[in-house]
């Protein structure tokens, strides 16, 4: 851990990076967190990690609007179908279409430019190498590999002694381990949110990836799920 309290925590309204911020809490971190809305579909995302950073009483909460839409290329910022119903081999399998080109690494460097500007060498994000459905930008040496571009590319990387560190807790865990992790750090996972596809209200689908890697790690941890679920839950 770096001299400086201070770290960005990417923060989406979803399961791990609220997990995560709980984390950067328990540590003694001063939370930023930083939650972009990038022209996702699932804008319940964004009304969650506004809650959330208020409960959990961060430093401050910055919500960035970036369009990614504009480029396409991916089912959560198209009208593309979101794959619902896909078993755990499936998810396990290839790099599905809800992958957003560049997606960690356009929210990294913007948490970087934030994190220079408070003088802060610490950068959460929640990425998981296990439970990851296939996304490139998830993996430990992509995480590495961006240390080494924040040391070369920063003013604050070439003149100061201290280095960035990406913070990743969660990257080896099994979603089950998350989720028991934030619970023991009493995450209330009734805020979050985590469907590719929600309704106009909010309620999660219960079939695309997040939410089936989601169920499943609530089951898993012998723990019900908070959220409401079509046709399972009233």
């Amino acid at each position: 851990m770096s001299k400086n309290k201070k770290a960005v925590v990417l923060l989406s309204g979803g399961l791990d990076s609220t997990t995560v911020l709980a984390l950067a809490r328990e540590q003694g971190f001063d939370a930023y967190a930083l939650t972009l809305r990038y022209g996702q579909r699932h804008e319940v995302e964004i009304i969650a990690a506004k809650k959330i950073a208020e409960l959990m009483k961060v430093a401050d909460h910055a919500v960035l609007d970036i369009d990614l839409s504009v480029f396409g290329g991916s089912a959560l910022t198209s009208a593309t179908p979101i794959p619902k119903g896909r078993s755990d081999a499936e998810i396990g399998t290839g790099i599905p279409v809800t992958y957003v080109p560049a997606r960690n690494t356009v929210f990294l460097s913007l948490a970087l430019a934030w994190a220079e500007v408070l003088g802060a060498f610490d950068i959460f994000i929640g990425v998981n190498a296990l439970d990851y459905s296939g996304y490139p930008d998830c993996r430990p040496d992509f995480i590495k590999s961006f240390e080494q571009l924040a040391a070369l590319a920063t003013k604050a990387g070439v003149e100061s002694e201290q280095r960035f560190t990406i913070h990743t807790p969660l990257i080896d865990l099994s979603k089950k381990e998350i989720i028991e992790k934030g619970r023991a750090l009493g995450v209330d996972y009734g805020m979050t949110r985590t469907c590719y596809d929600p309704t106009p209200e909010g309620v999660p689908c219960g079939a695309c990836d997040a939410c089936l890697l989601r169920l499943k790690g609530f089951q898993d941890a012998g723990l019900e799920d908070p959220l409401t679920y079509p046709g399972e839950r009233s």
